[in-house]
């Protein structure tokens, strides 16, 4: 009986659709994240009767044909990149990025890594790093006397050093875009990879053409909204539900074509 495995279909795709949503909720306080929302497409179909088929010897055609769906298949789960909130944290190595762009960052392999968690540090060689003590591209280092640290819009960090009142200028904080954002593969650890989905990455200053800017003493909040994914879990509950009904409506039928006489 094909509503068997159809409906099998349908829970694992409603399961997949949980397991993604609970991932987004579980995510709502996590600094730069962007949630994601789950696609799904039906399966192929069995022709009972070809639509377009001959029907006679005239030449009459089939107007409709017979068709019956096998199901449904998880497509993909896309990461929705929008704005997260801007919340200030006082923090001067704390940062954000208002607008297109990513943080670079080298990981201990030597390869790069994209992020747009900007809750930065200082190694202790004063260069600044993510929480994991990854370096920020392209490797900017606070002197050891410096009294203040400023970051201006357009990623250039400043200075400040002990006896001095001019602020000097140590480095430039570099950004990345890449043609299809949703290409990057996640690592884990607020950390991406490009990806032959994402395109080669295009690199620039802050406020230049095509990059956002970088916004010094805040840092960017997942844009998970809550009311909308509970709203989502409690569809595919009901959906997880439905499926599971035909399940046992299909079992039903089986039992009575067995208890025949």
């Amino acid at each position: 009986m094909r509503s068997l495995d159809i409906a099998g279909t349908g829970m694992q795709a409603q399961q997949t659709n949980v397991e993604v949503i609970s991932n987004n909720i579980a995510n709502m306080t996590t600094t730069g994240f962007k949630r994601r929302r789950a696609e799904f497409q039906d399966l192929i179909y069995q022709n009972l009767r070809r639509v377009g088929a001959s029907s006679s010897d005239s030449g009459s055609v089939v107007p409709a044909g017979a068709q019956v769906g096998l199901g449904v298949k998880t497509a993909a789960i896309y990461r929705i990149n929008e704005q997260g909130n801007l919340q200030q944290t006082s923090n001067s190595l704390d940062v954000a990025v208002r607008g297109n762009g990513y943080f670079q960052v080298t990981l201990p392999s030597g390869d790069t890594a994209y992020t747009r968690d900007g809750t930065f540090g200082l190694s202790p060689s004063g260069t600044i790093v993510t929480a994991d003590g990854y370096v920020v591209q392209p490797g900017i280092t606070i002197p050891n006397n410096a009294t203040s640290i400023a970051i201006n819009g357009a990623g250039q960090v400043q200075a400040t050093l002990s006896g001095q009142t001019t602020p000097q200028t140590v480095g430039t904080i570099q950004l990345a875009a890449f043609p299809n954002e949703a290409g990057l593969e996640a690592q884990g650890d607020n950390l991406f990879i490009q990806s032959a989905a994402s395109g080669n990455a295009v690199t620039g200053a802050p406020a230049s053409p095509g990059f956002g800017t970088v916004l010094q003493g805040f840092v960017e909040t997942s844009n998970v909204n809550v009311v909308s994914e509970i709203t989502d879990l409690i569809t595919a509950q009901r959906a997880y539900e439905m499926n599971s009904r035909v399940i046992t409506t299909s079992d039903q039928m089986l039992s009575t074509l067995t208890n025949l006489r």
